[in-house]
């Protein structure tokens, strides 16, 4: 049974203007998610900006998502690391708060042989009770989860049962597929490739374009679901102008940027992350206009 259907937002992280993590804003973005149809919240995930939390920031952002979604929706926290000890770690506290599943993202900087991928994972996902969705990013990570690796985990770790996958690669995400058989479901973690995913047998979307058009982001799946197929990607359509003004610059400067600019006041970004430029927020606010999502 797959952990969602739909999309899943990839949730940011609001600030204070001290920079400490503003709770009672997340708590209300949980909300508004929710009540425009988000299938899944996925907490401290790169849009999250987990790579500058504490770990005590880390967890508590988790134990707190958990708490306020209240098993409306699942909550899948981002628990990975290049560091397997510390992965296991945050892992584990997820596990131990509620969360009904862990993303766990391939090893960054120190990358790993595809051995050590199967060793990492293995070791991560034994320690823990909840299943676990991989995260293919070698964009960011420099690591690249191969077809061969992907099935390998799927055959023989039961609790790897789905793939994140954001390399934009369809001929490797087919061949994913292929490889494992039916035995892991795939999650666009591309905005622009939702529907080519759904179109392979992809079961949703982690999305940032979640934060701003959640109800939009869910119907593009719920549309192509229910086979219409016409309606789905006239949607996908619709928004690729705003997808690609999301990441004119890195995720997630843009989408804070966007929420600040539709009033949700969600802070600013931790360094080394800086302010959105001028000229690349002049698009990203035509672009809201575009889509009716500023006035």
């Amino acid at each position: 049974m797959s952990i969602f259907k739909g999309a899943g937002v990839a949730i940011i992280t609001p600030f204070h203007t001290d920079g400490s993590v503003n709770y009672e804003k997340l708590g209300e973005l949980i909300d508004f998610q929710i009540e425009n149809g988000t299938d899944s919240i996925i907490i401290c995930g790169t849009t999250g900006e987990s790579s500058t939390l504490t770990h005590e920031e880390h967890v508590e952002c988790i134990r707190y998502a958990v708490a306020h979604t209240a098993k409306r929706i699942p909550v899948i926290a981002g628990t990975g690391s290049n560091c397997t000890k510390t992965a296991i770690y945050l892992s584990q506290e997820a596990d131990k708060a509620g969360a009904d599943a862990v993303l766990l993202v391939s090893p960054y900087y120190n990358k790993a042989t595809q051995k050590g991928l199967i060793e990492h994972f293995t070791q991560i996902v034994k320690s823990i009770q909840i299943p676990a969705i991989l995260y293919n990013i070698p964009g960011r990570t420099g690591c690249n989860i191969l077809p061969s690796t992907a099935a390998y985990l799927a055959k023989n770790v039961d609790q790897i049962v789905a793939m994140k996958e954001a390399t934009g690669d369809l001929k490797q995400a087919i061949e994913t597929m292929s490889a494992c058989e039916g035995r892991l479901d795939l999650y666009s973690g591309d905005d622009n490739l939702i529907v080519p995913m759904l179109s392979i047998g992809g079961k949703g979307v982690i999305s940032v374009l979640s934060n701003i058009a959640p109800k939009d982001t869910h119907e593009i799946v719920a549309r192509y679901l229910v086979k219409d197929i016409e309606g789905s990607l006239n949607l996908q359509l619709r928004y690729l102008p705003l997808i690609k003004a999301l990441f004119s610059e890195v995720n997630p400067i843009p989408v804070k940027r966007a929420l600040n600019l539709m009033g949700f006041e969600v802070g600013g970004l931790r360094s080394p992350l800086t302010e959105m430029e001028s000229e690349h927020t002049i698009v990203l606010k035509q672009e809201l206009e575009k889509v009716g999502l500023l006035s």
